[in-house]
């Protein structure tokens, strides 16, 4: 990774487009989920496939894929955690009411400190049609903020959680536009959301979470549970979860 990039990330708050997986990776990895999203049914699959890299290989094989540990490395420092993995899959809404609401990964994870970083991993093609993801460049450096209810369409978030309009300049928004197989990445303090999928086409994306190790939980997330978080790279000094084996080999 380019020095540009780290000094974008830490500014800005995020990184897009970054080319990952090849067209054949991919494909693969969408012949898998397809699979997954038959077996589980669509409505599981809008938000409701989360750490399943435990008992999918295919989702563990791309949150540990060496060329993606190795950006995260860069951003994060040596010693990487994956915290857990969710699917976010919008299918086509003509009547356009299921979005995602401006919000902060953290607010809702019960990490201390509050940090964590998101790989947000293109399954297919998404773009402004199909609901891809807006950031607010920089408003990570804003710190945590409150979050009230959003009273208006679907909101897509375990808890109907939002940061109120006023505290959102939404002029600024940028749109995450991606080619499967491509990733962006932001600070898990970035405020971010995504507009409904008035396509005809389905927007799947997976969301792989990381911290480093001083990170613990203190409180449980918002679905009332513990992570179960697995060191990928580097040395955990800080003994903040119990250990868990590695579901399957980390890919060669």
């Amino acid at each position: 990774m380019s020095q540009d990039n780290m000094q974008t990330y830490a500014e800005e708050g995020f990184l897009t487009q970054v080319d990952l997986f090849s067209e054949s990776e991919i494909g693969h990895f969408r012949a898998c989920f397809d699979a997954l999203e038959t077996r589980e049914g669509r409505e599981k699959c809008q938000i409701g496939l989360q750490a399943r890299h435990l008992d999918e290989e295919f989702i563990w094989q791309m949150a540990t894929d060496s060329r993606v540990i190795d950006v995260m490395q860069e951003l994060m420092g040596e010693n990487i955690m994956l915290l857990s993995t969710h699917f976010f899959c919008k299918y086509p809404d003509p009547e356009a009411k299921k979005f995602v609401a401006w919000h902060q990964d953290v607010t809702y994870w019960g990490l201390d400190p509050a940090e964590a970083h998101t790989a947000w991993v293109a399954i297919d093609d998404s773009d402004t049609e199909n609901g891809c993801m807006r950031v607010i460049p920089g408003s990570h450096k804003n710190g945590i903020v409150t979050h009230g209810e959003s009273k208006e369409g679907e909101n897509l978030l375990s808890v109907n959680q939002e940061i109120p309009d006023e505290l959102v300049d939404s002029s600024q928004a940028f749109d995450l536009e991606l080619k499967a197989g491509q990733l962006s990445i932001h600070d898990g303090q970035l405020y971010h959301a995504s507009n409904p999928n008035t396509s005809d086409r389905r927007r799947c994306g997976l969301t792989l979470r990381y911290i480093a190790p001083h990170v613990k939980q203190i409180e449980l997330n918002s679905l009332g549970t513990r992570y179960p978080t697995i060191l990928i790279r580097g040395e955990d000094r800080h003994r903040n979860f119990p250990e868990q084996s590695m579901p399957f080999a980390m890919p060669a």
